[in-house]
């Protein structure tokens, strides 16, 4: 790799000064400037953000940990908080973790030797406390946002997890469905245990009798959502709400191959308004949970310093698969 030195030998002048004209101090004469950034490009010359960072003890990256970049959820976070940083003067550095305790070990310990600016974090559905995080980022700031531990200091953007829950499930109470149960996610994280909440709450609010029975625990992905749906058939039930969006797409595999009707013998309403959900047959009804406004929330609560706690909204889509005829 071409360094400052080789530029500097190249011009024949020193080091420091190549250094300072890159970095676009005042002390360099334009003339010179202007002939190492030119000779710079001719050479090839990558500046090395890491070394340039340690000098500093400062950084314009910023870390985004998220589980799976390919879902659309995150994805729309991370573009959402790019938004934002990047016209404040950051530029971003992606981890993904797929859902492995020792990758989001491994990112965190990453971004640390990279002495990024901050952390955006959403955890992997196997980290089961934020003890790992005070321990590796120390003073690092850290905005957590969807996948929170409460007990880990910093500011957190979370969806109204509890409310939305109780939304879709009492849509299809209202829609005529007597036997709900519920895909309900790993009780490790909290935004699956406070939809679960909300899935009781609406059963409570009608009166309907809560049934550990039907409550499928730690089904995230299509083949855990197509196991339980097969479960949920053989314990008669005719809907459930789902915490995801896969599994729940998982369930209809199911039902479709049961040859259930959707929605006039099962209804289902899923979590997460991913892209599929709109283009399936029959559509899948979603909680919307606006995930480009909560990546723009995290970025802010970054920039600003801030330690709150900003809980996002959720909005029912109601489409084919709850809207009984």
């Amino acid at each position: 790799m071409t360094t400052i030195t080789d530029i500097a030998a190249a011009l024949g002048i020193t080091p420091s000064t190549v250094s300072r004209a890159l970095a676009g101090s005042s002390r360099v004469k334009e003339e010179t400037r202007r002939a190492v950034e030119k000779k710079a490009k001719e050479m090839g010359y990558e500046r090395n953000v890491v070394a340039s960072n340690l000098r500093k003890g400062a950084s314009s990256i910023v870390g985004i940990v998220v589980p799976r970049i390919h879902r659309e959820f995150f994805s729309n976070c991370i573009g959402g908080a790019e938004s934002v940083l990047n016209q404040a003067g950051y530029n971003v550095l992606i981890c993904q973790t797929i859902e492995s305790f020792e990758s989001e070990v491994k990112a965190l310990k990453t971004l640390k030797n990279y002495r990024v600016a901050g952390v955006l974090l959403s955890h992997a559905i196997e980290s089961r406390s934020g003890d790992h995080v005070k321990e590796i980022l120390g003073n690092t700031p850290l905005v957590q946002f969807d996948r929170v531990f409460p007990d880990l200091a910093g500011a957190k953007i979370v969806g109204d997890n509890c409310d939305g829950a109780f939304k879709a499930t009492l849509h299809l109470i209202q829609a005529g469905y007597k036997r709900i149960g519920t895909l309900a996610g790993y009780m490790s994280s909290q935004a699956y245990v406070e939809r679960l909440a909300g899935y009781r709450l609406a059963l409570e609010r009608a009166g309907i009798p809560f049934d550990p029975s039907i409550v499928y625990e730690n089904t995230i992905v299509r083949e855990t959502g197509y196991e339980a749906g097969l479960k949920a058939i053989e314990a008669g039930c005719d809907a459930l709400y789902s915490s995801g969006a896969f599994n729940a797409l998982g369930a209809i595999d199911a039902l479709k191959e049961k040859g259930i009707s959707i929605p006039d013998q099962f209804g289902i309403v899923g979590t997460a308004n991913e892209g599929f959900t709109a283009l399936i047959n029959p559509s899948l009804s979603t909680l919307g949970q606006h995930p480009f406004e909560m990546g723009q929330a995290a970025a802010r609560a970054f920039l600003e310093g801030s330690t709150d706690t900003e809980i996002i909204p959720m909005e029912l889509i109601i489409r084919e698969s709850s809207r009984k005829h």
